[in-house]
């Protein structure tokens, strides 16, 4: 008997898989180079002697040369033919080598800086540019949330890895030296598996229509992934300068108060396992946060995410400057901190995506993660420079003042170029707004 009823199987969608590689990806290698990083800034400058303004420019140096390479990443990633398993092996072996090599580096501050550019610009391969590109290209729908899952996987791996590292820099017997080493090799051997058997691009269209819904018309899905402006057109907008230079500012409040705050609650001698508390209380909020935002940016758009990101690292500045009187406030920080990341750990990459479309992702993101570079290194610094002189109630002023002038700047430029787009008819920025 022949049956009318004709019985469809959902192919799998290979996509999840790539979200859950860029999860290890995000949880171990990359939170090594820039989440466990800043944890080593009081122990080193104890055992070398170095300064806080010195030292921060391990963040500056590496930050800038990183930068400068990511449009480069970008175009390699962007080419038809890249092999993108060899690239996430070359990154991996800059990142976890780099930051064994660390061990070696003694009171050599010169040492610090030359290797701190070869991690961070494994870690532009890995993950700045890797993540956001693998995410990019195999996504269509729900781009925001598959960002959040990959990105979140920074978080989850902090929360276990800020209380190794705490337990290894208070031992004698490891030490910074030890503890760089066992991080570095840790690194490698977690993600060049993850980069071998799991990372791909997709090989077809057909793989990519099986993220797409039912409901939606194919020809709907090739027009929406194959938008997007060149980079040539784009620099001529105005409102991409603004977009860009904003993250400028971005850079310039995360650079002081995602890097400074360990070294800020050590000085304030509460205890070490307060200040590890923290950092694990950031790491685990920061999954949540992530998470949060993706979905925010996929179902509330732009403004309202933005605007929540401003409020929250608002209050944290206030919480950091009320600390040494109400320690309570600490874990406040924590919390609208590890919200709040979204904005510049998914942000660029998920704005750049919706914003200028898919055409020349790599090279615009690259560009764009340039600014974000030129304020991060600026802003340790420049906080470096501000506490040494004047104390970190100045310091956390600065920061405020850098976010305010950040999340205007990308309010008017988001809203200016989603308008825009919108008179063309562009579909992605229909799903944004």
């Amino acid at each position: 008997m022949e049956s009318s009823t004709k019985i469809t199987k959902k192919t799998f969608f290979y996509g999840w898989i790539i979200v859950a590689a860029c999860m290890i990806i995000q949880a171990v290698p990359f939170s090594i180079a820039a989440n466990i990083q800043p944890a080593f800034t009081n122990f080193v400058m104890k055992g070398e002697g170095f300064t806080l303004t010195q030292f921060s420019l391990v963040f500056t140096i590496g930050t800038v040369v990183s930068a400068i390479c990511s449009p480069f990443v970008g175009k390699l990633f962007s080419k038809p033919n890249t092999n993108v398993k060899v690239l996430y092996i070359l990154g991996i072996l800059l990142l976890g080598g780099g930051f064994s090599l660390y061990s070696f580096a003694g009171g050599n501050i010169y040492a610090y800086y030359a290797i701190s550019a070869l991690v961070q610009v494994g870690s532009a391969i890995i993950s700045s540019i890797g993540v956001p590109l693998l995410i990019n290209s195999w996504f269509t729908e729900n781009k925001g949330i598959a960002m959040g899952i990959a990105f979140s996987g920074g978080g989850l791996g902090n929360i276990f890895l800020q209380q190794i590292a705490s337990r290894w820099l208070n031992d004698p017997s490891v030490g910074y030296s030890g503890a760089y080493l066992r991080f570095g090799i840790i690194a490698a051997v977690v993600a060049i598996p993850v980069a071998l058997f799991l990372i791909r691009l997709p090989k077809s269209q057909a793989e990519l229509n099986a993220n797409v819904s039912k409901n939606k018309k194919s020809n709907e899905s090739k027009t929406t992934s194959s938008w997007g402006y060149t980079f040539a057109e784009v620099t001529k907008n105005k409102f991409f300068w603004v977009f860009a230079i904003s993250f400028i500012f971005v850079g310039l409040y995360v650079g002081g108060m995602s890097l400074q705050f360990y070294a800020y609650f050590n000085s304030l001698e509460i205890g070490p396992q307060f200040v590890a508390n923290i950092g694990s209380l950031f790491a685990f909020v920061s999954i949540f946060g992530n998470l949060f935002g993706g979905v925010l940016f996929d179902k509330l758009g732009t403004t309202k995410s933005l605007l929540l990101a401003g409020l929250l690292v608002i209050v944290c500045g206030f919480s950091l400057i009320f600390t040494p009187q109400i320690n309570a406030l600490g874990y406040v920080f924590a919390v609208c901190l590890g919200i709040s990341m979204f904005a510049y750990i998914i942000g660029p990459s998920y704005l750049t995506g919706a914003l200028f479309g898919n055409k020349e992702f790599g090279t615009i993101l690259g560009v764009v993660q340039i600014f974000f570079a030129v304020g991060f290194a600026s802003g340790s610094t420049l906080f470096g420079m501000v506490v040494d002189k004047s104390g970190f109630t100045t310091g956390w002023i600065f920061t405020m003042i850098y976010a305010v002038i950040a999340y205007g700047g990308l309010l008017i430029s988001t809203s200016s170029i989603l308008k825009s787009n919108k008179e063309l008819n562009v579909t992605e920025t229909k799903k944004i707004v």
